[in-house]
């Protein structure tokens, strides 16, 4: 016994137990009893119906019984409502029962009445309009206080359940209630007791009102005619607002009114609003007591529903009551409406300045308490977006000038502070810095608010507590305004009007960041916020400082943040700068050249006086050359000539010595050409400048007079420093007609010095300096050839990107600070590289070249190691970002299809990079699509989630691939397909997306592209196949393009070569799948189809359709609307190829290696057009279509095979469902033109079909089978006799379906069906005829037959003895329905024709077909009174007693001995008959012949046994003593031995 078993039994057994105590009379052990008993049957599934009964007696007894303690009456009351979860009718009825009309019920009686419309609303809700109708009698009945309460309480339950029922109807599983007439009786139940109950009660009897109060006039409110009566009662519930005991209960049903109004969209009157506010205020702001605080959340909840029903009026209500200066009230107001913003109701938005008004009333309120309200509410609606940009400044204000205050009244209090008041400051203070800590920037309208009035609080002393909180937001506002500008040049962020605020001037911005920085090698928040802030400023500072912020800044902060603690370094590299660049500016100042050359001179000789030499000398000369050029490079080369000595000797070991090397010559050339007047530089830059350069690195190179590669790093470093400021400064000329002598030697340095450097490690900054010496100097005329520049590239790239992963080339640092240099190297490294690639791919006035330069970075894009595929991905956002003039006609397509995959690659770094470029390509375009927008889409793509990555990378693809121009959608597919084939997971998921997110946006406009784009899916569907992801895609990609193209579609499918490949069945299938284009793809076939079968002949095409047509509706496409269409055609189909077989050729163009033992599959068209039928009829069936066919499976290879064909359509057609008449008519009217078709097979089988469609009446009735009944008779004396088999049928079944057109059409009908009679080659059309006939003659009467009787009775008779079972069945039926047709012209012809017959019958009662001889006996019973035999009766009736056939022998002999004595003549008749049957082809009918004769020649007279051929008769009997059959033999012994005592008897010789 299982566990389940044994709980069930032991609560069985506990439940008796429990009955058996309930008939005790111990009253105190029922409390026991009943809560034990709630328990076990709330825990119970099934209960025994006997069990429940009792239970339900008990319970209900127990209930009423006024005796019983009043806890055990409740505890037996939960005990019955308990019982209704398994017999809810049985409770119902007992509760009813005892809840009668104008008697006053039990108390308990009506509480277990709303207890079950409570637990059991669905149940409850037919039985309610009687509950109510009754409860109405008893109200006027009810005197003390109790009964009231518990009509109360009924009243409260009832409308509660009504009110469910009113709003949810739909979900209840009954049809729908008039509700009106429930709520009409609520009404009354209510009116009574607001009249007569309401103005007298006490406070118990005040609070049953109050709490059914809500529930029925929430009720009443969905009635428009009791809308009025039911919030006229409401200011009665407001004025109960008394006693805290019952304020909630009253709240509690003012909410759930308030609720109904919001649900009804009912108005509440512009007083009872007033009202309802006013009182609703005074629960939350109660004084002098605290409100309870249940009711004061219940009311708060009101004020919810009333900020979503009346928005305007509440906030103008609560701005009214802020201007009372009551500190609980504006506390109260301010909390509510932070609740209410909180809750983010949508309606509220629209009120947001008039919010920002109401809070602008309280912020000159000193109580502490008021401004902690206060702050708390602005905090929420910054974090709500409930800022609005015109009035929103002063609330942010407030945060600042409260921070402000506490501390003044802190440190400075303008009367002594009691610790209440410093506390209540300190409250303050915190919340305010609290709300900036909490506060986000960029919610939406937030920036347009605090940007850039927000720097306002930046410099002054009183705020310098809030800046820790603050540097952060201003910081976040500056990082999203970068991301903003995309064609301003300059920072506009601090020419933004800003109204009163005055903004403090860059100056001051920059000095105060400056001064608080310091405080960062102290450790102080504040101080690496304004660092992180001097990062990113230098624009609005000044947008000439952006460069050199780059470049020097980091130096400048190393010891602000901890690296190196020596204040007094920064402070000196900032004085000694200013220094030189006085000097310097002093010095192009001055008009006296001798004094400056000697100056000049002075500071070579001596440059040691300037600090850093080298650079102190650098910066002065350069200055100076500003103005005195030629004065500088004379000096120049004084100096050189005359120390050449010297510095030949010192090139580079005496560093820092007081001496200058060549090195710091070559550098100061380099700044010279900087800061030369343009004018002037061009015509001196080769001879003066540049060849001196590589004069003194040529020497600088030497090692015995031979020149070598240096590996001098600060001698490299120097020769590129000077080489890139030359190239700047030629740049800088703008002289579009000089050309650069020096650029390709310059070039070939730099790339010799790049080549030189390691590939496994980043120690030194050559890399990085020569790229960018390269870039300028690329720039430079004469113009690079695109080899040159491919070549250039290409040699970059692959010194940079192969490097190891950042982490592997700093573990080579030994310090912290090596391994901060080598990330600084590997930063600038990458970023000059994406520069140089910028620069020459846009340089370029050719698309095609660009395209070439960006292909070099292909392979890295794709690079299987994901520190590769990051650098070249940063190195692409570079290129592709920030506002590039492409060549008109740049290509995106492709890029596109590579990059944006990549959204969603494995490091976050690469999903930016990829987003970012992904945006830059449509920017580039010109497009610009909803930038900021994407951007922050961007932003999300940090996340590590993969799922949340593919959502944003679906987003990105949403907005931006409508931009696509068509004419590239080609290629982006092309590099999506590349990318299914190779990428990793996540990315091939992204690539997925991509592709259909831009079919769907733009699959209609590539009609002309199709081929193409089909081709080249069908080229990569091999290797897809392997990745399964990858395939569902390209499968969903080609639905997406069919659901805009699918006529193309199908017909470039349906070239594909018969039989379908795998690959062509899933495309199919795919198609089918996808339910935005199913029905289309299914249309498109069946007007495919016809278009093949128009002509009644069926080709290859017309069997792919039908290939296809299987694989789509396999899938489960539905087929209602097309039912009729695609069963005609493929009927039609099957028809026109039924015995057709193709040639391979025709067949498949493509060899296939058979498989070992595998044979090859004969082409059979018919054989898969019927398998398409079979899968149409199959959906069909399972959408109500159609039903199953009565041959089963069998009926499809009947369908198939040509000698069967028409059987098969027969039997489809029975399998058309009645009840879908409308699909029949429509597939007849498709296919009426079947009957009169050139194709033989077609004409078969519509008439096949309609034949069996001729009996139903419903067709007849709403279809035009008239001119189908007129073909029918034509075709029924067609030559094929398949044909006139099937229309003979056709005319037949008219009988069932058209009785009053087979009257109308008599004489047609029957000659059509008579001719086949004669058609004897083909028992077919016999049987089929006689079939017809049978149905015919069952609806005419004899006159209507009367001239074809005869006929037809002579040619039934010649069927009696056919070989075919069917149609000696048939002919007999025919005969005995002939019987009552003969009438008073044919009576007698027939009787001897019943003579005749006789024989026949009376054999065929042994038939191997046991439903001939049941047919023989019904005809003889018939028959028999046409001959007056009317005594034979006895003897047949043996035959339908039920029981077994008796033995033939004795019935013969029976039915002889009764026929001797009636008519002797038919007995010899029967005799005569006789010898035929003894050569039957059925053992059985020789048997019986041969018994038949011997009971006749038993039985016949003197007379007749003189007229018997004895010597015959006995030569017969002879032979059949030799058959085969042991039966026959002995019947034949019996019959020769009767005969030869028969003779004796009458002395007749043998």
């Amino acid at each position: 016994m299982t566990q389940a078993m044994e709980e069930s039994v032991e609560t069985f057994g506990d439940i008796n137990l429990t009955l058996s105590m309930l008939n005790m009379e111990d009253n105190i052990s029922k409390e026991d009893i009943y809560g034990h008993l709630t328990s076990v049957i709330q825990n119970s599934d099934i209960l025994d119906d006997a069990i429940v009964q009792r239970l339900i007696y008990y319970a209900s007894k127990d209930m009423r019984d006024n005796n019983i303690l009043r806890e055990t009456r409740m505890l037996a009351g939960e005990v019955l409502v308990s019982l209704a979860a398994h017999d809810f009718n049985s409770v119902m009825y007992e509760v009813q029962s005892n809840f009668r009309i104008l008697e006053l019920p039990d108390e308990f009686i009506v509480l277990a009445l709303a207890e079950l419309a409570t637990s059991y609303v669905s149940q409850s809700i037919p039985f309610m309009m009687m509950t109510l109708l009754t409860m109405q009698t008893m109200l006027r009945l009810a005197d003390e206080e109790r009964m009231k309460g518990v009509f109360c309480l009924a009243l409260e339950k009832f409308s509660k359940a009504i009110y469910k029922y009113v709003n949810h109807w739909r979900d209840f599983p009954y049809p729908r209630l008039d509700a009106n007439r429930l709520s009409d009786k609520i009404f009354m139940l209510f009116r009574y007791i607001m009249e007569k109950w309401a103005p007298i009660t006490s406070s118990v009897q005040t609070l049953a009102i109050i709490k059914a109060h809500g529930p029925t006039v929430s009720l009443l409110l969905h009635r428009e005619d009791l809308c009025e009566y039911a919030l006229d009662q409401v200011p009665w519930l407001l004025n109960q607002y008394k006693d805290k005991e019952i304020d909630f209960h009253i709240t509690q049903s003012l909410k759930q009114i308030l609720t109904a109004v919001v649900l009804y969209d009912t108005a509440l009157p512009k007083d009872l609003r007033k009202t309802i506010f006013i009182n609703l205020l005074n629960q939350v702001c109660r004084l002098p007591e605290p409100p309870v605080k249940e009711n004061e959340l219940e009311a708060s909840s009101c004020f919810l529903i009333l900020a979503h029903s009346n928005p305007a009026d509440l906030v103008e209500f609560f701005d009214e009551q802020m201007r009372s200066n009551n500190e609980t009230t504006r506390m109260g107001i301010l909390t509510l409406l932070r609740s209410a913003i909180n809750a983010e109701e949508p309606k509220l938005r629209d009120h947001i300045t008039s919010i920002e008004r109401t809070v602008k009333v309280v912020m000159s309120d000193l109580n502490i308490k008021v401004r902690n309200s206060t702050l708390l509410l602005i905090q929420t609606m910054c974090e709500k977006c409930y800022i609005e940009a015109r009035e929103g400044w002063p609330l942010i204000d407030y945060i600042f000038s409260q921070f402000a205050m506490s501390n003044k009244n802190l440190e400075k209090p303008m009367k002594p502070n009691s610790l209440k008041d410093e506390k209540g400051e300190k409250s303050v203070r915190e919340i305010s810095l609290e709300v900036l800590k909490t506060l986000d920037p960029l919610v939406i309208g937030m920036p347009q608010v605090l940007w850039p009035r927000i720097l306002t609080f930046v410099v002054p002393a009183e705020y310098t507590g809030t800046l820790d909180y603050l540097f952060n937001i201003i910081r976040s506002l500056i990082m999203a305004e970068e991301r903003k500008k995309n064609d301003a040049k300059e920072s506009t962020a601090l020419v933004i009007s800003t109204g009163a605020v005055k903004l403090p001037s860059p100056q001051q911005l920059l000095a105060r960041l400056l001064v608080i920085s310091i405080l960062a090698s102290l450790g102080k928040l504040r101080g690496a916020g304004a660092i992180g802030l001097l990062k990113i400023l230098p624009e609005i500072i000044h947008p000439k400082l952006v460069d050199l912020w780059k470049t020097r800044f980091p130096e400048l902060l190393q010891s602000l943040e901890g690296k190196n603690t020596s204040i007094i370094l920064w402070e000196t590299m900032l004085l000694q700068k200013f220094l030189w660049k006085a000097l310097g500016t002093t010095l192009a100042s001055c008009q006296d050249k001798n004094f400056v050359s000697s100056q000049i001179k002075e500071f070579l000789i001596a440059p040691n006086q300037l600090g850093d030499q080298r650079q102190g000398i650098t910066s002065i000369l350069g200055y100076c050359a500003e103005s005195h050029l030629d004065t500088v490079l004379k000096v120049l080369k004084t100096f050189q000539d005359r120390e050449k000595f010297f510095m030949n000797r010192c090139k580079g070991l005496f560093s820092g010595k007081k001496s200058l090397t060549k090195t710091d010559v070559m550098v100061i050339y380099g700044a010279v050409a900087l800061h030369a007047p343009k004018v002037q530089l061009l015509t001196r830059l080769d001879q003066d400048i540049v060849s001196q350069v590589l004069f003194l690195y040529g020497q600088c190179s030497q090692v015995l007079g031979m020149s070598v590669m240096s590996k001098d790093m600060d001698l490299q470093m120097s020769f590129t420093r000077s080489i890139t400021e030359i190239g700047i400064a030629v740049l800088d000329a703008e002289d579009q007609g000089f050309k650069f002598s020096y650029k390709e030697v310059l070039l070939g340095y730099m790339l010799d010095f790049i080549r030189d450097e390691p590939l496994d490690s980043l120690a030194s900054p050559v890399r990085w300096k020569a790229l960018i010496a390269i870039r300028y100097l690329s720039k430079l005329n004469p113009q690079l050839s695109l080899n040159d520049h491919l070549n250039i590239l290409e040699e970059n790239i692959r010194r940079l990107l192969p490097l190891p992963p950042l982490e592997k080339l700093k573990d080579e640092g030994e310090t912290d600070k090596d391994k901060e240099h080598i990330n600084f190297l590997y930063e600038r490294s990458m970023d000059a590289l994406g520069r140089l690639l910028r620069t020459m791919m846009w340089d370029n006035v050719k698309a095609e070249d660009c395209q070439e330069m960006f292909n070099l970075l292909r392979m890295w894009l794709v690079s299987q190691k994901d520190w590769e595929r990051e650098r070249a991905f940063q190195i692409t956002a570079k290129v592709l970002t920030n506002d590039i003039e492409a060549p008109e006609n740049f290509k995106i397509g492709s890029l596109l299809g590579l990059l944006a995959p990549h959204s969603c690659d494995t490091l976050p770094t690469i999903r930016q990079a990829a987003a970012s470029s992904t945006i830059g390509l449509f920017c580039i375009k010109g497009t610009h699509p909803e930038v900021e927008r994407l951007q922050d889409l961007q932003e999300g793509l940090q996340c590590d989630d993969v799922q949340v990555q593919i959502k944003i990378s679906s987003k990105i693809a949403k907005i931006v691939s409508k931009l696509i121009p068509t004419e590239e959608i080609l290629m982006f597919l092309e590099e999506t397909l590349d990318g299914l084939e190779s990428l990793n997971p996540t990315c091939t998921h992204a690539c997925g997306i991509w592709m259909i997110t831009v079919l769907k946006e733009q699959g209609a406009a590539l009609e002309e592209q199709l081929l193409e784009i089909l081709s080249m899916i069908y080229h990569h569907m091999p290797v897809l196949r392997q990745k399964e992801e990858s395939f569902q895609f390209m499968l969903e990609a080609i639905s997406q393009i069919a659901s805009f193209h699918m006529d193309a579609v199908v017909a470039n499918l349906l070239q594909k070569p018969l039989p379908f490949d795998r690959d062509t069945k899933t495309l199919w299938k795919a198609l089918a799948e996808n339910t935005a284009s199913s029905g289309k793809l299914l249309r498109a076939l069946t007007d495919k189809l016809e278009n093949e079968l128009e002509d009644d002949l069926a080709g290859v095409e017309a069997i792919a359709v039908a290939c296809a047509m299987y694989e789509v509706v396999s899938t489960g496409t539905p087929v209602t609307n097309l039912y009729p269409e695609v069963f005609t055609l493929l009927l039609k189909l099957v028809s026109c190829t039924l015995g057709q077989k193709m040639s391979t050729a025709t067949w498949s163009r493509r060899r296939r290696v058979l498989q070992q033992g595998e044979q090859q599959q004969t082409a059979d068209p018919c054989r898969l057009s019927t398998a398409t039928l079979k899968c149409v009829q199959a959906q069909a069936m399972k959408e109500g279509l159609a039903k199953e066919s009565d041959e089963g499976d069998n009926l499809w290879a009947l369908l198939s095979s040509p000698s069967t064909h028409h059987v098969g359509v027969c039997a489809l057609a029975r399998s058309m469902a009645v009840w879908q008449y409308g699909l029949t008519l429509d597939i007849m009217e498709q296919l009426f033109s079947s009957l009169t078709s050139s194709s033989e097979n077609y004409r078969i089988t519509g008439t096949a079909f309609f034949s069996e469609l001729m009996k139903e009446p419903i067709l007849w009735k709403h279809g035009n089978l008239r001119e189908v009944l007129i073909l029918m008779d034509q075709s029924a004396w067609d030559s094929n006799a398949t044909l006139r088999q099937m229309a003979i049928r056709g005319l037949g079944n008219t009988a069932s379906g058209a009785p009053h057109k087979v009257k109308k059409h008599k004489q047609i009908i029957l000659e059509s069906i008579i001719r086949g009679l004669y058609h004897l080659a083909r028992t077919e059309v016999v049987c089929e005829s006689l079939k017809a006939l049978k149905k015919i003659l069952e609806l005419l009467t004899d006159r209507d037959v009367s001239f074809y009787f005869k006929e037809i009775v002579l040619q039934t008779r010649t069927f009696f003895e056919d070989e075919q079972d069917d149609v000696r069945l048939t002919a007999i039926f025919l005969f005995e329905n002939l019987a009552s047709l003969t009438g008073r012209r044919w009576k007698i012809f027939f009787a001897e024709e019943i003579k005749k017959s006789m024989i026949s019958f009376l054999l065929h009662l042994w038939d191997p077909n046991p439903k001939i001889g049941a047919a023989c006996c019904d005809v003889l019973i018939i028959c028999i009174p046409f001959l007056g035999l009317q005594e034979l009766y006895g003897v047949l009736d043996h035959l339908l007693d039920g029981q077994d056939l008796p033995r033939a022998r004795d019935f013969y002999r029976q039915f002889c001995v009764k026929l001797a004595r009636k008519n002797q003549e038919i007995l010899w008749i029967l005799h005569t008959h006789s010898f035929t049957f003894f050569s039957s082809n059925w053992e059985m009918i020789r048997s019986a012949a041969v018994k038949l004769t011997d009971a006749i020649v038993l039985n016949l007279t003197n007379r007749y046994m003189q007229l018997l051929d004895k010597e015959q008769l006995t030569t017969r009997l002879q032979a059949l003593r030799q058959d085969p059959c042991i039966s026959v033999q002995r019947a034949a012994e019996a019959a020769l031995q009767t005969l030869l005592r028969k003779c004796k008897e009458t002395s007749i010789l043998l």
